[in-house]
């Protein structure tokens, strides 16, 4: 029973320290070339190495964070060409998802989307910070209301190899009404079970950081590879 206690207390001493250090790169409050110590993280949190070790793999991982031996760990810069391969697969999902969507959509999924979208409203209205929560729920909803809520998973993985340059763009409350809108645009669609023109939208609404990107790795070279 010792055992089997000391195992589950690494595992959430591990997802406490992954989950920080992962809001902190996302966020930006850890920019890419940030040097990270094993010891030092390790400190902060009051926690043993171990833990901190395995957090740093998984954010390896998610391309996250670059390990290499004998040599200070940092923060992992962006790939033009990582981010172009999540683009794709998270593009190629949600498209299938809005489809499957329509094939199955009534008033009640209708209902539940149009409270995250009311949510949504009053983010913008007021500049409240939880814009980008509600645009993860917002996703996330469709594909649990379109009865296929696995495919999130791809989709989050796809979001969390781009969030930090989403991150950049959603800075900006012009930029959140603009997806606001596109979001009305596909709750719309999906209400009228009309599967082209929510895939229309859905790939207007991705495109929509083909400019941040080009922006940004324009002004800070720095932070790509």
């Amino acid at each position: 029973m010792q055992v089997s206690s000391e195992i589950f207390e690494r595992r959430t001493t591990t997802d406490l320290v992954f989950d920080q250090l992962l809001e902190e790169i996302v966020s930006l409050e850890l920019l890419p070339g940030a040097k990270l110590s094993e010891a030092e993280i390790a400190k902060r949190f009051g926690v043993s190495r171990q833990p901190v070790r395995d957090a740093f793999n998984r954010l390896e991982a998610q391309d996250l964070l670059l390990i290499r031996p004998q040599k200070a760990t940092e923060v992992r810069g962006f790939s033009m060409e990582r981010i172009a391969h999540a683009r794709f697969v998270r593009l190629a999902v949600e498209l299938e998802v809005v489809r499957s969507a329509c094939a199955v959509w009534q008033e009640d999924k209708a209902e539940v989307l149009a409270r995250n979208l009311a949510d949504q409203q009053r983010s913008v209205d007021y500049g409240k910070p939880d814009f980008h929560w509600l645009d993860y729920q917002f996703h996330k909803l469709i594909c649990q209301l379109s009865g296929i809520p696995l495919a999130f998973e791809t989709i989050q993985d796809c979001k969390q190899r781009i969030d930090r340059l989403c991150v950049l763009s959603l800075g900006r409350q012009s930029e959140t009404a603009v997806l606001l809108e596109d979001h009305k645009d596909i709750a719309d669609a999906l209400s009228r079970r009309d599967a082209d023109l929510a895939a229309r939208v859905v790939r207007r609404h991705l495109a929509r950081i083909n400019a941040t990107i080009t922006d940004i790795h324009a002004k800070h070279s720095e932070y790509f590879e």
